[in-house]
């Protein structure tokens, strides 16, 4: 029998995952668009299942392969085998062996064929239990979070509350989106099934991607955003006809959002040319005009005289751990090091963005991190240069508001990405 259009798919998005460090996000609606309801469904619960299970799914390929090295087509293959056998009962484990097998002859990896064939029917016909280790090692293989993160974690948070956040990444993210302008000029009515947030004003919820919801977003009368992002756009205040930067735009969800509230002239600009046209051609996409893009490096400087916004949003490059829900792979991606080193990049960026700022503005410094040294660390290290800035603790979510006068989110506590802000206020 023919494969299904939904392995192929979910091959080739994990493959360039794995390759190419592409992301989930991005990978995922690209092939998922081209696919029918029921194969883009099986896709989506593909992808994301062998993400989220990495480390168990290899532990069990491993139990009967060995430590022999792995081309990366018949290693991507047997983990959307093994994960079908081991998580999916609905699918017949005839069908996952044989499939995985097609896998490999499609990528003309032929000679891999019975290998794989061999390892999916040891897993299929297995009963003896693995081997997930004690302590920090068996939480990292069950929740499939590296040991060296699960550490950092432990130490920030203490390390019930670390498990318990590795544990809700793993959770089905239910769908997060808006109206965009385009669909409320419309008079376009939230999709069937969806509910109103209970985070963020203006946010909806879904449990599951509809064909209704598709075609909404399709034609750019919805647009999908975690709603802790939302939540950071929606506390970005701007005076009435005044001046607004958004410093790290792209893809520009925060942009629009504020753009489609606002009267205020919105410039946003981002480093990489085609970073900066898919910032572009999403605001013409949401029916937001007005947004003037640019591009520009922030690290290095920012090509705007000195006091010419009364608002800015940094929401900074970071590593990225509060998205691990939306975006699994990046557990994988990151290293101790990356932490060591974005802190500076992100200090530098915003001491540019301060110099823009009109006396009595506001600047709002945001990542999607869980990490201190990427939020309270620059911050504090931002305030101790005597730069005249200081926190305005009247403009948070006292929901999301720590004594300290950040606001933070949680994957665990509050079913969203994990996210962080502060407002500098300059005097």
């Amino acid at each position: 029998m023919p494969i299904s259009p939904a392995r192929i798919a979910a091959f080739e998005v994990l493959l360039r995952i794995e390759r190419d460090r592409g992301y989930s996000s991005v990978l995922l609606p690209q092939f998922e668009s081209k696919l029918a309801d029921k194969d883009r469904a099986l896709c989506h619960e593909l992808v994301l299942g062998v993400l989220r299970k990495r480390y168990l799914l290899d532990r069990s390929i491993t139990q009967f392969a060995g430590a022999k090295k792995l081309d990366i087509e018949v290693l991507v293959s047997l983990r959307i085998g093994a994960y079908q056998l081991l998580f999916l009962d609905r699918i017949p484990d005839h069908s996952a062996v044989n499939d995985s097998v097609t896998l490999v002859q499609r990528a003309k990896k032929s000679s891999a064929k019975g290998f794989v064939n061999a390892i999916l029917r040891k897993i299929a016909s297995n009963d003896r239990s693995l081997d997930l280790g004690e302590g920090i090692e068996r939480v990292s293989v069950e929740t499939s979070h590296p040991s060296w993160l699960l550490e950092r974690w432990s130490r920030e948070f203490g390390e019930e509350r670390a498990f318990s956040i590795a544990a809700a990444n793993n959770n089905a993210k239910r769908l997060a989106f808006r109206m965009t302008k385009r669909g409320l000029t419309n008079n376009v009515d939230p999709p069937v099934g969806s509910v109103p947030s209970s985070v963020v004003e203006g946010a909806y919820t879904a449990d599951r991607l509809t064909p209704e919801i598709w075609d909404a977003a399709d034609r750019g009368d919805l647009y999908f955003q975690d709603e802790a992002s939302q939540l950071v756009a929606n506390l970005v205040s701007i005076p009435a006809s005044r001046r607004f930067l958004d410093v790290c735009a792209a893809p520009g969800g925060k942009t629009t959002l504020i753009a489609a509230r606002s009267d205020a002239m919105v410039i946003a600009g981002d480093l990489y040319p085609q970073r900066v046209e898919f910032l572009r051609a999403n605001a013409i996409r949401q029916g937001v005009s007005g947004v003037h893009v640019a591009r520009y490096n922030a690290e290095s400087g920012l090509p705007f005289a000195d006091e010419t916004f009364d608002a800015i949003l940094l929401d900074a490059p970071c590593s990225g751990t509060g998205t691990i829900r939306s975006n699994p792979e990046i557990r994988y991606f990151l290293s101790p090091e990356d932490l060591h080193a974005l802190p500076f990049k992100q200090l530098r960026m915003l001491e540019n963005a301060s110099k823009l700022l009109t006396k009595g503005g506001r600047l709002y410094y945001s990542t999607c991190s869980l990490e201190r040294e990427e939020n309270e660390g620059v911050v504090e290290s931002f305030l101790t240069q005597g730069s005249g800035f200081s926190i305005d603790r009247s403009m948070g979510d006292p929901r999301f508001t720590t004594p300290a006068g950040f606001t933070r989110t949680f994957p665990d506590r509050d079913g969203t990405d994990g996210f962080f802000l502060t407002v500098l206020a300059r005097g």
